[in-house]
């Protein structure tokens, strides 16, 4: 698997680090801590340059939280909330999720917007209370872009980092990284088959 998913990502260059980080925000088949590390590898091999990688990253991943942010701030909060009851399942975000990042949001204001691109299940959420509060543009994007570049540059970095052990670090990350994308497809079915919506909006 490991290998699969880095000769996708050397074939079509750093234009699928950028879809892949997009999807990764809005529907998540591959998290970034796999899609960056894996890029890392390919440039210490001479296969991709790190800056097209890193703008390559950082941009597809500003896209899909740019997205969450704009569809929360066009609808409302009412209508995001039913939204996500009723279909929250096929992107396996629920009220409670969005209640966590709204407290977030709260109680550490735009910084909630860089900081939580930092942290795995906040990190794509935190646009939805940004925009629901009415944060602007320029603001979100900004503090965005600060954080998920500070995120693909760290994980880039580390994956080049390995990239001297590269065959011992492959030969290790290919049953690893088999069974973490299972544990996300079974982790996803399983939250289809019981996700509740946090509560009842009105269905």
């Amino acid at each position: 698997m490991f290998e699969w998913i880095t000769q996708a990502i050397e074939q079509t260059g750093a234009a699928a680090v950028a879809l892949l980080m997009l999807a990764e925000n809005i529907f998540p088949p591959i998290p970034s801590e796999v899609i960056m590390p894996m890029a890392g590898f390919l440039i210490y091999q001479g296969k991709l340059n790190m800056i097209a990688v890193i703008l390559a990253g950082s941009a597809g991943s500003l896209m899909g939280t740019y997205l969450w942010y704009l569809v929360a701030r066009r609808i409302g909060r009412d209508r995001v909330r039913r939204l996500i009851a009723r279909h929250g399942r096929w992107l396996t975000i629920s009220l409670d999720d969005l209640d966590r990042a709204t407290d977030w949001f709260q109680r550490h204001g735009r910084m909630a917007v860089l900081l939580g691109r930092l942290v795995p299940g906040i990190r794509t959420v935190i646009s939805v209370p940004a925009g629901l509060t009415g944060m602007g543009h320029v603001p979100f994007l900004i503090y965005s872009l600060i954080g998920t570049a500070f995120w693909t540059t760290l994980l880039a970095c580390l994956g080049y980092a390995l990239g001297s052990q590269y065959a011992l670090v492959a030969d290790w990350l290919n049953p690893v990284t088999t069974a973490l994308l299972i544990g996300i497809a079974g982790l996803y079915i399983y939250r289809l088959i019981t996700h509740q919506g946090g509560e009842d909006e009105g269905t």
